[in-house]
């Protein structure tokens, strides 16, 4: 991504009916690298939580620094810490659940195969990045 592209989606993301600490997720990923960054507002559909944030790294290493800066972050700015964390020893795909909102960092192979984003159809999409 380049700047022009990530100035884009940021005015975009500051725009979005999406609440502040999912916007800050989404930021953060953007600053990692992630692609594919996509919300998925599930509040009138699920149960389970209310926003679930999708993305991919390259490899192994991206997915562990976006989930640890994350993690980091989210604790020091909105003094939150997940309530749980899976994969993070595999990273081919690490689950952070903050309870309303989950985040999956995905390798691009896991993402395709489990392919969230088409389970969850129902949810309102928000899409930060291009094609």
């Amino acid at each position: 991504m380049d700047l022009e592209e990530y100035k884009l989606i940021s005015e975009d993301l500051k725009r979005r009916k999406i609440p502040p600490i999912v916007k800050r997720v989404v930021s953060i990923i953007l600053d990692k690298k992630g692609e594919k960054t996509m919300v998925l507002k599930l509040k009138e559909v699920s149960d389970i939580t209310d926003f679930m944030v999708i993305c991919n790294g390259n490899s192994s290493r991206q997915n562990k620094a976006i989930s640890d800066e994350v993690q980091r972050q989210l604790k020091k700015e909105y003094r939150r810490k997940a309530f749980s964390v899976e994969g993070e020893n595999h990273t081919d795909w690490i689950l952070l659940d903050y309870i309303d909102f989950v985040i999956h960092i995905f390798s691009p192979e896991n993402r395709e195969k489990y392919s969230l984003e088409k389970l969850w159809m129902d949810g309102k999409r928000y899409r930060f990045y291009r094609d």
